[in-house]
């Protein structure tokens, strides 16, 4: 079982991203080709979406020219910190503005805010939420190699330049404490905590980050990766006058498709005239048993162009922060980050960001506590929260539908892992339960997995369905 976690499967054929003025994106429901955005702190934002918190949007890049130039000069002399994948991931959400108001790397009394109130004070009173730890961890003898230096220079796995760190301050990393207050459990096998914290160090480094240049992944889906600003501009583009977010980790199914089409009909219910889908899959660390995200961008594209989402009201972008695993804690960071991006409605479902408990036969966090936490976060009450009804698979109609309790023999739950099953065993799954071009790609990455680890699949999916 080792080796299956140790590899990454190959992607699948590289969505094309045409950046030139006249392409078409690859597929239907991807905005248009990203193009430079106009900073928002030089500019108004619009009335019709809702305001980043603290006001305006951090864009912590340096631009382009002396300033740039200037930086990476000024690097060549500063010790050196080299980021990890999580780290990375970290810096691009802080470097667009996701984590706004937040500029680098937390300070200490932001860290203590964040794991003991889930929210930031800010100088004028007000409360932003910020719920999980942005830290970045050294050890013993890095801390010890940056000694009364006030500036550090961080650099990715090819010791090529990223940011600089300024002002900065070193701090103890508790991380018992941290994971506990994070997960509200320390047991051993939190996917998380067994990527970005057991082996960091002992030592936390927060301070101002100015990012050399954006964030690049050079996967064939950095176009998707839109900023925040990008997202606005779009949805200003788009005479949005609303924007619904839906946060997804897993490839879209016809029940996932059933609740953001009745969220938009409710909206328009309420007297919006264009409310606009923000479909948000997440980019960043997931754990190995989920889809990559070149898989599960690619099944997207199968949703949009068998038509169970209008790409004419649906935006994907992909959202680069890891995942925790955390739930009710974890859930107001996926929302907070959504309204710097301009969303002003979010879908809620059951058990957001949860997981199974990673020792005993029983969920994590409780279902439901998820969109009940929303509901009262600090530093959200800006945020409409859409707490969408359950879905499942009615028998009798063959397609996804919202559960009638008086009938409760006629509908089938299927959940992500008895999915998995299904599309590991190339079992077709019920009519109606997925688009036929999205399922082919999942099946095709299961299929991949087999040839690369020469793994046999299950055949007891059938007896955990009825299970």
């Amino acid at each position: 079982m080792a080796t299956f976690v140790a590899k990454t499967p190959p992607f699948p054929r590289p969505l094309k991203c045409d950046l030139s003025p006249r392409a078409r994106p690859p597929f239907p429901l991807l905005v248009a080709p990203r193009r430079a955005a106009t900073p928002l702190r030089s500019r108004r934002i619009a009335c019709s979406l809702i305001e980043p918190d603290g006001g305006r949007l951090m864009d912590l890049v340096v631009p382009a020219g002396p300033a740039r130039d200037g930086r990476r000069r000024q690097a060549a002399a500063l010790p050196k910190l080299n980021l990890s994948r999580v780290d990375l991931e970290w810096v691009h959400v802080l470097s667009e503005g996701w984590a706004s108001p937040l500029r680098g790397f937390m300070r200490e009394t932001e860290f203590l805010q964040t794991l003991h109130f889930n929210s930031l004070r800010l100088p004028d009173g007000s409360l932003v939420n910020m719920s999980v730890p942005i830290v970045l961890a050294i050890d013993d003898v890095q801390k010890n190699a940056i000694g009364n230096q006030r500036k550090v220079a961080l650099v990715d796995a090819n010791n090529k330049l990223v940011a600089i760190l300024s002002d900065i301050e070193i701090y103890k990393h508790n991380k018992e404490e941290r994971i506990a207050r994070t997960w509200g459990t320390t047991a051993e096998g939190l996917p998380y905590v067994k990527e970005a914290i057991e082996d960091a160090g002992n030592w936390l480094i927060g301070g101002d980050l100015e990012v050399i240049e954006p964030i690049k992944y050079n996967d064939g889906l950095d176009c998707y990766r839109l900023s925040p600003s990008q997202l606005r501009e779009e949805f200003l583009r788009r005479n949005a006058d609303a924007v619904f977010a839906f946060q997804l980790r897993n490839p879209v199914h016809n029940g996932h498709a059933l609740l953001m089409t009745d969220t938009r009909r409710r909206l328009l219910e309420m007297g919006y005239k264009n409310p606009i889908l923000l479909l948000h899959p997440l980019g960043g660390f997931t754990k190995a048993d989920d889809v990559p995200l070149s898989w599960r961008m690619k099944q997207h594209e199968k949703v949009l162009e068998e038509g169970v989402l209008d790409p004419e009201t649906t935006v994907v972008a992909i959202f680069p922060s890891p995942m925790h695993y955390a739930g009710p804690t974890e859930v107001q960071w996926h929302a907070k980050s959504r309204v710097n991006a301009g969303a002003n409605f979010y879908i809620v479902g059951r058990d957001p960001a949860g997981m199974k408990h990673p020792k005993e036969d029983r969920d994590l966090y409780d279902p439901d506590h998820g969109k009940k936490v929303l509901s009262m976060a600090p530093g959200l009450e800006k945020l409409n929260i859409l707490p969408f009804k359950v879905a499942a698979y009615d028998i009798k109609k063959q397609k996804m539908d919202f559960f009638d309790p008086s009938r409760p023999k006629d509908f089938l739950f299927i959940s992500g892992t008895k999915m998995r099953f299904l599309a590991q065993n190339r079992e077709d799954p019920p009519d109606g339960f997925m688009c036929p071009g999205g399922w082919k790609v999942l099946v095709e990455y299961y299929e991949t997995r087999w040839k690369l680890y020469q793994i046999e699949p299950s055949n007891t999916f059938l007896e955990q369905l009825i299970l």
